[in-house]
C-alpha cells in the first residue's frame, strides 16, 4: 500500500493561536515523523492590495482578504509538500486555510481556533506594539480586521472537523489533536 501524507489545515482569526498550536504540533510530531508546516502569512502577494475601511473610509494595506494571498504560489508549495513521499504530515495554518476549496478538499483534518475578538485584539496589540502606535493598531483592527473576520474567516469554522478554544492553554487542545493524528497514522 502506497504511503500517503496526512494533511491538517488550521484556521482561525488573527492572533487566535493558530501559529502557537502549529508550532507545538510540529515540535511534538517531529520526534517520530517528517513534518512540514506551511504558514500562510508567508504567501501574501508581493505587490499587496489596499482596502478602504467601511466606516472611516481610511485606506489600509489589506491582509485580511483571500485576494491578498498568492494562492498559486501557496498551492504549488502545498502540492509539492503533500506529494513528497518523505513527508508524513503537512500542516498548513492561516486565516484562510479553510477558505480555499482547492486546499480544504485535500485536508484529512480541519481545525478552527476560536477566540473572542477582544482577546484577539489584546494579543494583536502585544504583537504589533513595537511596530505601530496603540492608536494605529486599535483603529485598524476596529476599521477593517474585525469586519473581515466576521465576513470571511468566521464562516469557515463550519468547514472544521474540530473547533479548539484559543482562550485555554493550548497544550490540552494540542494533546487531543496529537493523539488523533497519531491514531490516524497508525491505522
Amino acid at each position: 500500500m502506497e504511503k500517503r501524507t496526512y494533511v491538517v489545515g488550521i484556521s482561525g482569526g488573527t492572533c487566535s493561536g493558530k501559529s502557537t498550536i502549529t508550532e507545538r504540533l510540529v515540535a511534538l510530531l517531529r520526534e517520530r515523523y517528517k513534518v512540514v508546516a506551511l504558514h500562510m502569512d508567508g504567501y501574501y502577494k508581493r505587490e499587496g492590495i489596499k482596502t478602504i475601511a467601511p466606516i472611516t473610509r481610511i485606506e489600509y494595506p489589506e491582509h485580511n482578504h483571500p485576494d491578498a494571498m498568492d494562492i498559486d504560489r501557496l498551492y504549488d508549495d502545498f502540492t509539492a509538500a503533500i506529494s513528497d513521499e518523505a513527508n508524513d504530515i503537512v500542516l498548513i495554518e492561516g486565516l484562510f486555510a479553510l477558505h480555499f476549496d482547492q486546499l480544504r478538499e485535500k485536508f484529512d483534518l480541519k481545525i478552527f481556533v476560536d477566540l473572542k475578538s477582544d482577546e484577539r485584539m489584546y494579543r494583536r496589540i502585544n504583537r504589533m506594539i513595537s511596530h505601530e502606535t496603540l492608536d494605529q493598531i486599535v483603529l485598524r483592527y476596529l476599521d477593517t480586521v474585525r469586519y473581515r473576520h466576521d465576513e470571511l474567516v468566521e464562516p469557515t469554522r463550519w468547514h472544521a472537523d474540530l473547533v479548539v478554544n484559543g482562550t485555554l492553554d493550548a497544550n490540552l487542545g494540542t494533546d487531543i489533536i496529537l493523539s488523533y493524528i497519531e491514531k490516524q497514522l497508525s491505522e
